[in-house]
């Protein structure tokens, strides 16, 4: 082989080991995008997590609430029915 010709292959193998290096760093920003939008997912998941449970303890604070009315008019409902 004569120098022009590897002068030749030295800038193919140039050419493709830049394209490459471009994939790479392509690869690599669009990996940091995506962790980013995982986080970000993540958190919203967290939050409505949060919510849900929250709601969940609201719940069973206002059934419990209604619960001890409704005894509570039960029992005036005794007392007032009960023949004096």
């Amino acid at each position: 082989m004569d120098d022009q010709g590897l002068i030749v292959q030295f800038e193919t193998i140039e050419t493709r080991l830049d394209a490459l290096i471009q994939i790479c760093k392509d690869k690599d920003n669009q990996n940091k995008e995506l962790i980013g939008r995982i986080e970000k997912l993540e958190e919203e998941l967290r939050t409505k997590v949060e919510a849900e449970h929250r709601y969940a303890e609201e719940k069973a604070l206002i059934r419990e609430r209604v619960d001890q009315l409704l005894m509570r008019l039960g029992e005036i409902t005794q007392v007032d029915s009960s023949p004096s």
